[in-house]
């Protein structure tokens, strides 16, 4: 296995003179009078966006934060097959820190934690402290892509990998969103290393649990009334991923418009304002981490991973994860990925030692909201012995 070497991202000047000539040169669609952001992306947004990414947005100035944590590439390895992964890996000087891994989903990335890692590993007296471990998801960033698609629970043996053989914790915490909850998940319920996991999504399943409670209909009725469009990608992504890797592969203000849709749908703005939740720099460098990894197409791949990867022990009714669990949940997650009532997350979970009802935020809860979410990881790591 080969060892963990440091890692910088520089990426060619010659790239992004074509990313941004390619934003230039973007044709754009007819649109509805009325289209706002009802039909996808707000194209009027679009163009703005775009204009700031020609013209003012510096990639340099980006990648200088990025690089501003130490980044590694080591290579994990599940079933005999090794995969190099990218993390960033900042140790707490406190001999009492814990280890924890956060791991993000789609279409996000490493950058939505950067600003976490300094107040996590030195945080203030009476805080606890914690080494962390943020790794690129397979396909995603500057970590390799498997041969092909591979499901969220063979990734969270891989990020066990990497915490364990390759990195040498014996134990750890595992926080997550989006995929990063279900690799979380799996994580708990299939690695006795994993000591507790936080989520800020609903992220992992026990097989055959239904609403009962009016309470929980309730729930799954308002996640069913927006599932035919809040869940159209999923079903594209699982059905056709290739078919789309093309087009969003190709063309940067296609990859932007796709990924500015669900960062607007899915957060907490004010009014349709996309830029009360976040700048455009912040925007811009999540999109740009993608074109110029060239990873948009295999960031796909986990969907159809989860119909073809049959990684791991099925599940059987019942089962459910026992390790200590922390909930947070935001207000405006999309509902198709919200938390129902506790008594219907219990089981799926059955030690919830946490549970926290954030007065803001969305999908992206360290973005949107880092200071409650950071706050919710300390209160919940107190609790795990």
């Amino acid at each position: 296995m080969a060892g963990p070497r440091p890692f910088s991202i520089d990426v060619d000047a010659a790239l992004l003179s074509d990313i941004q000539t390619r934003v230039r040169q973007t044709t754009w669609p007819k649109t509805p009078a009325t289209a706002g952001w009802n039909y996808g992306a707000d194209i009027a947004y679009v163009k703005e966006l775009c204009a700031y990414w020609a013209n003012e947005f510096s990639w340099p100035k980006a990648q200088a934060a990025l690089n501003a944590f130490p980044q590694f590439i080591a290579s994990a390895t599940v079933e005999d097959a090794p995969l190099a992964l990218h993390y960033y890996h900042v140790r707490s000087p406190r001999p009492d820190a814990k280890p924890l891994i956060i791991s993000h989903g789609w279409p996000g990335s490493v950058f939505e934690f950067l600003h976490l890692l300094e107040p996590l590993t030195n945080p203030p007296a009476g805080e606890p402290a914690f080494h962390v471990v943020v790794p690129s998801l397979p396909g995603y960033g500057w970590s390799e892509a498997p041969a092909n698609p591979i499901s969220p629970r063979r990734i969270a043996a891989y990020f066990d990998d990497l915490m364990t053989s390759v990195l040498g914790y014996d134990g750890y915490l595992a926080q997550g969103g989006d995929w990063g909850g279900n690799i979380a998940g799996w994580l708990a319920y299939d690695h006795g290393t994993c000591k507790a996991a936080h989520f800020n999504i609903m992220g992992w399943l026990s097989p055959s649990v239904a609403p009962e409670t009016e309470e929980e209909q309730a729930h799954a009725a308002k996640a069913n009334a927006v599932q035919f469009f809040e869940g159209a990608y999923f079903n594209m992504q699982i059905a056709k991923p290739m078919s789309l890797a093309v087009g969003l592969e190709d063309s940067p203000a296609g990859w932007a418009a796709y990924v500015l849709e669900k960062m607007h749908g899915w957060s907490h703005t004010k009014g349709e304002n996309i830029e009360s939740a976040y700048t455009k720099d912040q925007l811009l460098t999540n999109i740009m981490i993608y074109l110029v990894t060239g990873t948009v197409g295999t960031a796909l791949w986990p969907y159809r991973g989860i119909m073809e990867d049959s990684f791991g022990t099925p599940l059987k009714p019942g089962d459910r994860i026992t390790k200590p669990v922390g909930i947070a949940k935001l207000p405006f997650e999309v509902p198709i990925y919200a938390f129902p009532p506790r008594s219907q997350v219990e089981k799926h979970f059955a030690n919830i030692v946490q549970w926290t009802e954030f007065a803001a935020g969305g999908h992206f809860a360290a973005l949107e909201q880092p200071e409650a979410f950071l706050a919710d990881v300390r209160s919940f790591a107190k609790k795990i012995d």
